[in-house]
């Protein structure tokens, strides 16, 4: 990984990286070393149009949005993490702690993973107070990732690879899992990546520093990308600037984890340690976790794809470094969906590796190496092949299908009778099916994760997938909350809707009085 040649246009100085290098046709680098070259990577970012981009970035916004809204409106989603995100953005837009009930009555969400940073679509939420307003800001998000992806391709490389590029991000395994697995706050960190790679490229190295401070807003473990970032400064020769930053990036990622989020949660610590240390009941030591990182052939594979995408070019780019503290934490869980290709978690590496993608195709061109010289040419075009030839496997592809826009189906039209009978203002447990439907304006609870709070209604769909079928739905209210009584009030297909029939408890286990 990361080959460098040991003469010719790949020799680095002492103490560096190798120099990104444009190519052997390009003119001899005479300026003054600075963060705003007046020629160069500043000088080609004047002559690159931002408007193709722009319709690029539009056109993918919208396809991913539209993805996430029919999929939405089909009742299909995958987890409950956008019911979640969206109980935490109501919190927010309503000025109040981000309380998350889903997780638990009066849950911190702080306390589960630190991710402040979605306190900012609260102005968002003010005009569009549903989950939809969360999916369409995570398509925005995405498709700005694309654009800077796209448009620093070109500056670098020329040509049209910026908008190859461009198309081969935007239809990228990890993007389209990403846009399936509905909202997450990782959204956040795909641009500001993007901008820290493009300032990297373009040898805009206080820039690189700023963009990457956000990052630890953003999610727990990216105080450790950060501290990377930090290195690559300090190999490059902001050597303070690299120093402070990665120290900064440690910093952040330790007291993060051992003093943030301990002390929000109600447990006094950091959950997901359990996700390394642990395999189900039985304990896990660090050292056959560390031997363990390549024991399942389901990591090799998400591995093989996540380089195979940029045509293997990433290999040849300091910033494929980046990648590795997310893919660290994900081969050492002993939770088999953070190993592989679905779920949102390569989202924040697609915009480091097709970036990786750019600066490999620039540094390979003046290769001493024929071969290489010659992959380089084609490289791009490659890796739009396959791209392409991947979503045919991939959720956009959907977008072709006649029934991905059918949402009058007897399923559908029976989910939106089972909410019509749920009050606004009321108290529910649910299962996935309807709740992210519900959060806008209902306390959303768990089924079975709210003990002693005697919801005012208990809506299940019995096709959820339960491990033994739910035979009487009212009986299983009561067993999940013997303090009350509860009736049948709506049935329609295989959605029921049950109201407590007994007054409110006094005390509910999560709510505080006023």
């Amino acid at each position: 990984m990361l080959e460098l040649n040991k003469s010719g246009t790949d020799r680095s100085e002492p103490g560096r990286l190798p120099a990104q290098d444009p190519g052997p046709d390009a003119a001899p680098d005479t300026r003054p070393a600075g963060d705003s070259p007046s020629s160069g990577p500043d000088a080609a970012a004047d002559r690159v149009p931002l408007r193709p981009y722009l319709i690029a970035g539009a056109i993918l916004c919208a396809l991913y949005f539209l993805y996430a809204y029919f999929q939405y409106a089909r009742f299909g989603s995958p987890s409950w993490d956008l019911g979640i995100f969206e109980q935490e953005v109501r919190a927010y837009a309503g000025f109040d702690a981000p309380v998350v009930d889903i997780k638990g009555p009066g849950y911190l969400i702080l306390g589960d993973h630190f991710s402040p940073i979605v306190a900012l679509l609260a102005p968002l939420y003010w005009i569009w107070p549903s989950a939809e307003s969360l999916l369409f800001a995570q398509a925005a998000l995405f498709a700005l990732g694309a654009v800077i992806v796209g448009r620093t391709t070109q500056q670098i490389l020329g040509g049209r690879s910026g908008l190859c590029v461009t198309v081969a991000y935007g239809l990228s395994w990890g993007i389209q899992e990403a846009v399936k697995a509905d909202f997450h706050e990782i959204a956040f960190a795909v641009p500001l990546l993007a901008l820290v790679c493009r300032a990297l490229l373009l040898k805009r190295y206080t820039a690189a520093l700023l963009w990457s401070l956000p990052l630890v807003l953003v999610k727990e473990d990216l105080g450790a990308t950060v501290a990377v970032v930090g290195f690559l400064l300090f190999v490059y020769g902001r050597r303070l600037q690299g120093a402070l930053l990665a120290a900064f990036g440690v910093a952040a990622f330790v007291v993060t984890l051992v003093v943030l989020i301990p002390a929000a949660s109600s447990a006094g610590r950091y959950d997901y340690w359990t996700k390394i240390d642990k395999n189900g009941e039985q304990d896990v030591s660090m050292l056959d976790s560390v031997l363990g990182v390549l024991n399942s052939s389901v990591k090799i594979e998400m591995l093989v794809f996540l380089i195979g995408i940029t045509a293997f070019m990433a290999l040849r780019s300091p910033l494929t470094l980046l990648i590795l503290p997310t893919l660290g934490w994900r081969l050492l869980s002993q939770d088999s969906n953070h190993w592989g290709m679905v779920w949102h978690y390569s989202a924040i590496l697609m915009p480091v590796l097709f970036l990786a993608l750019a600066d490999g195709v620039r540094r390979s061109r003046g290769s001493h190496r024929p071969w290489l010289a010659s992959y380089a040419k084609v490289a791009v075009p490659v890796a739009v092949a396959i791209a392409v030839a991947m979503t045919q496997h991939l959720p956009l592809r959907d977008l072709l299908r006649p029934d991905t826009y059918r949402t009058d189906d007897a399923r559908s039209q029976a989910a939106r009778a089972a909410l019509d009978a749920i009050p606004a203002g009321s108290r529910v447990e649910t299962d996935i099916t309807l709740m992210a439907h519900l959060t806008s304006d209902r306390t959303v609870y768990w089924v079975g994760g709210a003990p002693g709070t005697a919801p005012d209604i208990v809506a299940i769909n019995l096709d959820f997938g339960w491990s033994r079928p739910i035979q009487d739905p009212v009986a299983y209210a009561e067993q999940l909350h013997p303090e009350a009584r509860y009736r049948l009030k709506h049935r329609g297909g295989s959605f029921v809707v049950m109201e407590r029939t007994t007054p409110e408890p006094a005390t509910i286990p999560g709510v505080r009085g006023d």
